[in-house]
């Protein structure tokens, strides 16, 4: 355990059978001794904010079920360049960081701490162990790879043939309804970064939205003026998709 969370901090903190039985859906199909193997391979690990949970070079982290904080997942170039695919928040389960136990799963991916993080960390050789002891865990551990590759292609199908600015309608809208709130605390290199775009381009639609009255902008944020017409815009790119 310790050689596969070289990036992250171990906590000496006992995991409750309740926890992981909120957390994964396939709790009620394991038999009692595969319960109790699951909890004794399970420990609460932290990432401080810009730690490097995971990459193709390095050891197999294993099953994160996130407790708090955010991750983020992302391809990279050969010339530094990266492409966020999709986000992780309190509660939703890191698949792909233990990618080492999944034979389809065959590209590098990269995963990091955006916020500091705390989760509850499923060492990669017992979840295999599980998955190959009981069928629901097996179709568990591919429901959720099959979700996250739809999660890249829809990252993937943004970029490639979507305008710019229905893309950033939609990322406004989706980081809105996390909050219930028509203000977003985020710079504009954190939403290029996250859209997969370049900061230029997101300083000048954003101006351009402000200017059609859609958003107001602030130092080290915005608030949302016409949600209506937001939502339009990004249910025009949604429709896409479908």
């Amino acid at each position: 355990m310790a050689a596969e969370l070289a990036a992250g901090r171990v906590l000496d903190t006992p995991v409750s059978s309740k926890c992981l039985a909120c957390g994964f859906p396939f709790w009620d199909q394991l038999t009692a001794a595969e319960q109790e193997a699951l909890c004794r391979s399970t420990r609460v690990v932290h990432y401080d904010k810009g730690a490097h949970v995971h990459s193709p070079t390095e050891n197999c982290v294993g099953i994160l079920l996130l407790r708090s904080g955010q991750l983020r997942s992302y391809m990279l170039s050969e010339d530094g360049r990266d492409v966020t695919l999709y986000r992780l928040f309190p509660g939703e389960v890191c698949i792909l960081s233990a990618s080492c136990v999944l034979d389809a799963v065959n590209f590098d991916l990269h995963i990091d701490a955006e916020e500091p993080v705390e989760a509850y960390c499923i060492g990669a050789g017992s979840f295999k162990r599980l998955m190959d002891q009981n069928l629901a865990v097996r179709c568990y551990a591919y429901q959720m790879t099959a979700e996250r590759f739809s999660d890249t292609m829809w990252a993937m199908q943004q970029i490639l043939f979507m305008s710019a600015d229905r893309r950033l309608a939609i990322f406004l809208t989706d980081e809105l309804a996390k909050t219930g709130s028509n203000e977003l605390r985020m710079t504009h290199d954190q939403i290029a970064r996250y859209m997969g775009s370049a900061r230029e381009v997101v300083s000048r639609l954003l101006k351009y939205f402000a200017q059609e009255g859609l958003v107001s902008l602030s130092r080290g944020g915005l608030t949302v003026l016409d949600k209506p017409r937001l939502q339009k815009l990004a249910r025009e790119g949604r429709a896409s998709r479908r």
